[in-house]
């Protein structure tokens, strides 16, 4: 339910929402390194470099449904950020972390309910509730990981990960969520 929109150039932190958990815990975030799209290196620019959401691309990449582990969680006014990690359902491996700021105001209370409980990727309620949506992505970037990331994606010593920046706005719109996504370093097959 996405468009082929190219990636947009509007000015957008690319570390939000993950750097306000940084700054909730006194932490500095490591720097995202910006790096144009042809840039991003092979495998990560075909998980990365597309208009779709991560779930749905992840799922079919892993070959199985995924499922969230929360890790943190904040809540404004008509929002909410989540710190998770996207866990594949049949073996619990870890195929992103990141952060999302969902805007709660723009779904049903059905869907808000889902998401509220934080156990599901929004990617999958956006699909469950036909909700139609476009997926921009606005930057793409590597990150040397620190302990929380290494943590979250048990990716040992790897010295960069590879990461996008994405809004998901609605076809009537508005935004619904813009979410910092980081992948973990590719295993052999």
């Amino acid at each position: 339910m996405t468009t082929g929109k190219p990636p947009s150039t509007e000015s957008i932190d690319p570390a939000l929402p993950l750097g306000d958990f940084y700054a909730a815990a006194g932490l500095a975030p490591p720097p995202l390194q910006l790096m144009p799209p042809e840039s991003v290196p092979t495998p990560y620019d075909a998980l990365l470099v597309h208009d779709r959401d991560m779930t749905s691309t992840l799922e079919a990449h892993h070959g199985q449904l995924s499922s969230l582990r929360g890790l943190a969680r904040r809540e404004g006014p008509g929002r909410l950020d989540r710190e998770v990690v996207l866990v594949g359902d049949r073996d619990g491996v870890a195929l992103e972390f990141g952060a999302i700021r969902i805007h709660l105001d723009r779904f049903e209370p059905q869907a808000r309910r889902l998401i509220d409980e934080c156990r599901r990727p929004l990617g999958a309620i956006l699909a469950e509730f036909k909700i139609a949506y476009d997926s921009r992505p606005v930057a793409f970037f590597r990150v040397p990981p620190d302990r929380i990331i290494r943590d979250a994606l048990d990716c040992g010593d790897a010295e960069w990960l590879y990461g996008r920046h994405n809004r998901l706005t609605g076809r009537a719109g508005g935004v619904l969520a813009d979410v910092v996504e980081i992948l973990p370093p590719e295993k052999p097959k």
